[in-house]
């Protein structure tokens, strides 16, 4: 088969991704093969392939929204069948046993692997998944429309409840990329209303048309206080300028796995009960909850498919903001 593989760490402007003939994986008894049909490009492959996270295993191929056809089934496997159309998220799998998968809280396993990481990913015609971590795909979705949900789509949704965000709350959003996109369409669902907080001019029309009621760049000030925020932007000069624009009481939530250096601020930015917290991972349960939940909306994703073989282009051009939505690799 063909697969997109990591050898050595690299900018993306070095194209460090090659297109190669592997060994197809071969699935265990709990396991399922799937005949991958779509894998979306994600920021967090862009850290993987340029070594912003700590260091896993080598040779990788990224990928970790992958939507496929499951070709063989393990004999273990009883919830899905060869034909059946599932998703494979970033969380890989989980040891289920450590006190934190216990509590429901598989994210933080230590022992956890996440796929395209420290597990093959999705750049790739198969992939081998522990069948219990597969999910099911709305057939609202296509399989383009399918991917960006499965990791933008779900770490978002996991973002808004960690944010606490209420049901007609006014709520902030820094960046507006492929997860952002998806958020202001559940955040508009619950009759909340949004303020996207963004460089680019196509990003901030690209919000007012999805229904934002304001948008500008991350150091203006919103028309009134925001209840909850959510930042997307891997930009720590970001956090004291959104803790700047939240009332007593609200609720930040960091939605990214890498960021640069959060700046020294004054207290009195985080005085009067304000909350941060960071979005780390997700779990099947949040896949489980926000997949039936995005079809009845429904969420409409922006997507724009490329090649496989593209996927150095598509990352590089996901790092210099150039994508409206997200893009989406098909073998």
């Amino acid at each position: 088969m063909q697969a997109q593989r990591l050898h050595q760490h690299a900018p993306i402007a070095q194209a460090p991704l090659r297109l190669e003939e592997v060994v197809p994986p071969v699935p265990g008894p709990a396991d399922l093969l799937l005949r991958v049909t779509a894998c979306g490009v994600c920021h967090t492959d862009l850290h993987v392939v340029e070594g912003d996270l700590p260091p896993g295993p080598l040779p990788i191929t990224p990928g970790h929204e992958v939507v496929g056809v499951v070709e063989q089934a393990g004999a273990q496997v009883s919830r899905f069948r060869p034909g059946d159309r599932v998703g494979v998220t970033w969380l890989h799998d989980a040891c289920g046993t450590c006190a934190f998968c216990q509590a429901g809280q598989e994210n933080l396993c230590p022992h956890a692997h996440f796929t395209g990481y420290t597990a093959q990913g999705g750049y790739a015609e198969y992939l081998r998944v522990p069948a219990a971590f597969a999910v099911p795909i709305p057939g609202a979705f296509s399989d383009g429309e399918a991917a960006p949900l499965l990791c933008a789509g779900v770490v978002g949704y996991r973002a808004l409840r960690l944010a606490d965000l209420q049901p007609g709350e006014r709520l902030g959003l820094y960046g507006f990329g492929a997860s952002a996109h998806l958020c202001i369409q559940v955040a508009r669902h619950w009759g909340c209303e949004v303020c996207v907080f963004t460089r680019g001019a196509d990003h901030r029309r690209q919000a007012l048309e999805l229904g934002a009621a304001w948008a500008g760049g991350a150091e203006d000030r919103p028309p009134a206080a925001l209840d909850r925020a959510v930042i997307f932007a891997p930009a720590g000069w970001i956090v004291p300028a959104a803790l700047g624009h939240l009332r007593p009481g609200g609720s930040l939530a960091i939605n990214a796995i890498h960021m640069s250096d959060i700046p020294a601020f004054p207290y009195a930015l985080l005085w009067g009960e304000r909350t941060v917290r960071s979005v780390a991972n997700v779990t099947r349960a949040d896949a489980e909850e926000f997949l039936p939940l995005a079809a009845a909306i429904p969420i409409r994703p922006a997507v724009e498919t490329l090649p496989l073989a593209e996927a150095n282009q598509a990352l590089a051009r996901l790092k210099a903001a150039g994508v409206d939505g997200a893009l989406v690799l098909l073998p």
